[in-house]
Order: C-alpha cells, then structure tokens, then sequence
C-alpha cells in the first residue's frame, strides 16, 4: 500500500478516496448529466479513480456507465480499466420477507447493463431488518455471482460486528464494509475493528465530514435550531448530540482548525485524513459538488499527520460521551431518534 491506493484484495487495488455518487442521486434535484461526467472525469484525473454509487441512487450508475464510456473514447481501454467502480445492492424493507435468487440477481444484471460493463468490481449489500434472515442467502447467492464473473469482489454495508461474524462463519469472503466513520463516531472500533483485522476486512467510510458539520462552515456558530434544510444534517447533528453536544463540538472544531493551519489546507480535510489514518481503513468516500471539490477531495491522500496532531485530536475525542453501540444498531431501532429519520424502501427513487 502506498499513500493514495490500497489493495483490496488480491490484484484489486482502488484509491483511499473514493468519489462519492449520493449526491448526484435523482432525488437531490436537476443534474446537468454532460457536467457531472465531466466532474466525474476531473476527479478520476486528480487520482479519484474509484467510484461508489447503488442501485436505489436514482441514475447515478447510468452517469458513471457513461463517464466510463467517455474516458475509453478519450483515453483508450486502458485508461477505462483504471476506473473501480463501487455499487450497493440495497433490497427494501418491504422486500426482505420475500427474497429469493431471482431478485438478487435481476438487480446485479441491471447494474451491469447501467454501468456498462461485464463484471460489477465490488458489490456491497445492505439489510434492514436482522429479524428476517434472508441476508445469509442473499449473500451466498452473490458469492455465486462472484464464482461466475459477474461479480469480482463481495461486501457488506452497515452491518453490525455479530452479522459480520455469521456471513463470515458461513464461508462468504467479504472484502470490506462500508460503514459511517469520523471523529465523532467511532462505533467501527469498539468490536467491529477486531472480527476485521482478524478476517481481512476493510472500511471503506462514508460521513468522515459529517454532511458537511465537520466544516470551517460551522466553526464558531450557534447551535442551529431544529429541524434542519435535510435529513442528512438532522442526520448529523444527532450524531452531535450523541458526541458531547454542540459546545463539545465547537472544542473539536477548533482543535481541527489548529491542526489544519500546520498543514495550509481547511477543517474537511483534516477530519478525512484522520478516519484515513485508522486501522482498517481502506479509503473515505467523499461527495464533491463540482470539479474544485473533487481537486480538494484528492488532497486529503497527502496529508500525512503528526503524532502531535492525532493526540491533540484524539484528547478531545476522549472526552466523548458517544454514540454508543455497534455499528449502525441505532439507526436500525426504527422508533429511535436516529432510526425513525430513515427512508426504508428506497427502489421507488427516495434517497
């Protein structure tokens, strides 16, 4: 491994930044498709060239399809062949009851087809409910996938550390886990982080800047009122809350200003670079709204802090009162404060 891509697995190696694909999502509102390959292109060149998108990202696998499109008529082939592409294979809540193989595989040959290409690199499923335990089969029938080509490498998305050791314990070989990472919510490394290092599983993280809270935006102003302009910053800022609350958070902060100042870059960077710099790690996945985000985003792969600097971030950390639990177990208490914000059926184009 080197400082901008990891090996994922054998021969699999992608960059520690991933290009985030949500916000490009239908739902979001109007997107200039010609600009957003565009985008997409401009951040594969600044060394982004791994890309994370989903099946329920209402058109966001068609956009990237067709920047992969572009790039091999511009670039060649081989230029093409550099593009990791990332989906997620989201059934809904509604769905869960009624799993069979046909509906797994109905929805890998549809994001073939959007992605244009033979081989998915890397699919990552994601359960609602533990309580129907159709995930087992679900992710023995993407292995399967796996054995016939069609998909190169497996994953899973926020499941928590026991579910992780059954998929495990039933032979399925998981390359990684995408889950919510950032100074303010560390439950990746109260359980989860152990069953990985003993397995060979990596993080590939989403939130390392919080919906954009972990910002130089934020330094220094009021707690906002709820509710907020989305749910992703309401989304946030019970993560917030959870942490310590907002005086805490301002603590943080500044702290993060501090460090951002001996390395001349802002707040977002930092708070990325240091989920890099953890174990498991493999990479951060970072929306960008347009092409000097994504330059911005790519810097984050040369950050290199000090000793000084991650004990000086760490030290407020510890004095966190949370979130508390295993990965992602709050969210999934659908009448909790984190869960009851949740969209579970998403295939309708709801992001």
């Amino acid at each position: 491994m080197n400082g901008k891509t990891f090996e994922l697995s054998p021969g699999y190696r992608i960059s520690r930044v991933i290009r985030g694909g949500w916000q490009l999502a239908g739902g979001h509102g109007a997107v200039d498709k010609n600009q957003a390959v565009d985008d997409l292109i401009a951040a594969f060149d600044a060394g982004i060239t791994t890309y994370d998108c989903a099946d329920i990202y209402t058109g966001v696998e068609e956009l990237i399809g067709a920047t992969r499109l572009k790039l091999a008529d511009q670039r060649g082939a081989e230029a093409a062949a550099q593009m990791k592409v990332h989906t997620k294979l989201v059934p809904d809540l509604d769905m869960l009851s009624r799993m069979n193989r046909d509906y797994i595989r109905g929805i890998v040959e549809q994001s073939l087809r959007r992605l244009k290409t033979e081989r998915l690199d890397l699919v990552q499923f994601h359960w609602w409910d533990y309580a129907f335990s159709g995930y087992l089969d679900a992710m023995g029938w993407l292995s399967e996938m796996r054995d016939e080509g069609k998909v190169r490498n497996v994953g899973t998305t926020n499941f928590d550390t026991p579910h992780v050791a059954e998929i495990l314990g039933a032979g399925i070989p998981l390359v990684s886990q995408q889950l919510q990472y950032s100074v303010l919510d560390q439950r990746a490394t109260y359980k989860l982080a152990t069953l990985a290092a003993e397995n060979g599983v990596s993080f590939l993280c989403y939130g390392s800047v919080a919906g954009g809270f972990l910002s130089d935006r934020w330094l220094g102003q009021p707690e906002p009122d709820m509710p907020l302009e989305n749910r992703s910053l309401v989304k946030y800022k019970l993560i917030i809350d959870d942490f310590g609350g907002w005086s805490l958070f301002q603590t943080l902060l500044r702290t993060l200003r501090t460090v951002a100042d001996r390395h001349g870059c802002d707040i977002a960077t930092i708070a990325s670079a240091w989920v890099l710099n953890q174990p498991q790690v493999a990479a951060v996945i970072i929306g960008a709204r347009n092409q000097a985000h994504a330059l911005a985003n790519a810097a984050i792969m040369d950050i290199v802090l000090s000793d000084d600097d991650r004990q000086q971030i760490e030290a407020v950390i510890a004095q966190s009162s949370g979130p508390l639990g295993d990965v992602y177990t709050l969210e999934r208490d659908r009448t909790g404060r984190h869960g009851s914000i949740m969209h579970y059926n998403l295939n309708a184009g709801k992001i």
